[in-house]
């Protein structure tokens, strides 16, 4: 059995928050500026309560920072767990990016 590391935690929890469309919505309207709850529910045909729960999986992996600001909750952006994430997948773009190469190098050799 393969042992998770906690950074392994961390990225997972990033990468649960983005796959739903509505937390990536959520996310692209705080790219530009915070907003509060009931702002960043007013796309969506969905309770309150739902895109809260949205914004508490964006929260748990770090993506969201949410401050009471008297009863208004305001929410912004936190992108540095996305770098995280980013790096990630970089490292196997870089992989599949040499193994594509390798092919097609193979692939004109053969020609010849």
């Amino acid at each position: 059995m393969v042992e998770q590391q906690p950074d392994d935690l961390d990225l997972d929890a990033i990468f649960h928050a983005l796959a739903h469309p509505v937390r990536r919505g959520l996310l692209e309207q705080l790219a530009n500026d915070s907003k509060s709850v009931s702002e960043l529910a007013d796309p969506y045909d969905v309770s309150l309560a739902a895109v809260s729960k949205h914004l508490r999986v964006l929260e748990d992996a770090g993506l969201l920072d949410v401050e009471a600001d008297g009863r208004v909750r305001r929410c912004h952006l936190d992108a540095a767990p996305l770098s995280e994430a980013f790096g990630w997948l970089t490292r196997y773009r870089v992989l599949w990016d040499d193994r594509l190469t390798a092919l097609a190098d193979h692939l004109e050799d053969e020609d010849q």
